[in-house]
């Protein structure tokens, strides 16, 4: 996912997930033979709070010069012309933003914090909402080439990652999204959820089946 000389913009959010990816991705820098940048970016949505503030005093301690992006995006996904689905636009909108800044940056790749779970619910996103079999990829090419998206966080559950969270005791603010329970995201979460209450092997299984597909049993 990374080579010698890599500039890396990484998408901080604010939650467990990104603050567990910038921190893993600057140990790392410092043990292995490969030289990297990492650069944060915070695209703040908008809805009002103290978070990016927080998150840019933190970062000054940990020695990160962290880049924050005021925008609207949330406000005008959740506006009277968007009622159907402002989760879709809101990433979309965001996604296109940290595009552009980690070109002005300079930087060839984007690291996002998504993790195991992350891929199993957007795998049944994919073929509820959509009516297709897929999922995010651990490293994925945009732009014939010119860029790229790391995942490095993959095969790491969520439960882990919020474990080491508690551990760590990364400054994390509630979301103020009006939508961060009500998404189609939070229902599939949920229903998974009480899947693997019922048998633990479910999400083990669900992910090596999305590395052993039968395309020969497929319509």
């Amino acid at each position: 996912m990374i080579k010698d000389g890599d500039r890396i913009a990484v998408g901080l959010s604010g939650g467990k997930d990104s603050w567990t990816l910038m921190w893993l991705l600057a140990q790392r820098q410092k043990r292995v033979p490969v030289r990297y940048d990492l650069l944060p970016i915070h695209v703040d949505p908008g809805f009002g709070g103290k978070a990016a503030e927080t998150m840019k005093g933190y970062c000054r301690k940990m020695g990160w010069d962290l880049r924050i992006d005021y925008t609207g995006h949330g406000p005008l996904a959740h506006s009277e012309e968007n009622r159907e689905n402002p989760c879709f636009l809101c990433s979309r909108l965001r996604r296109k933003r940290l595009f552009e800044i980690a070109d002005e940056l300079g930087c060839s790749k984007l690291a996002l914090g998504h993790n195991k779970d992350d891929l199993i619910e957007t795998f049944f996103l994919n073929m509820l909402y959509s009516g297709e079999i897929s999922t995010m990829m651990p490293k994925q090419r945009f732009f014939k080439g010119a860029f790229t998206i790391i995942r490095p966080l993959v095969f790491a559950d969520e439960e882990s990652i919020k474990r080491f969270s508690c551990d760590m005791k990364w400054p994390i603010e509630d979301n103020p999204c009006p939508s961060a329970n009500q998404s189609k995201r939070a229902e599939i979460k949920n229903m998974l959820q009480d899947l693997y209450h019922k048998n633990k092997k479910i999400r083990g299984n669900i992910f090596r089946a999305m590395r052993h597909v039968k395309p020969e049993y497929l319509l």
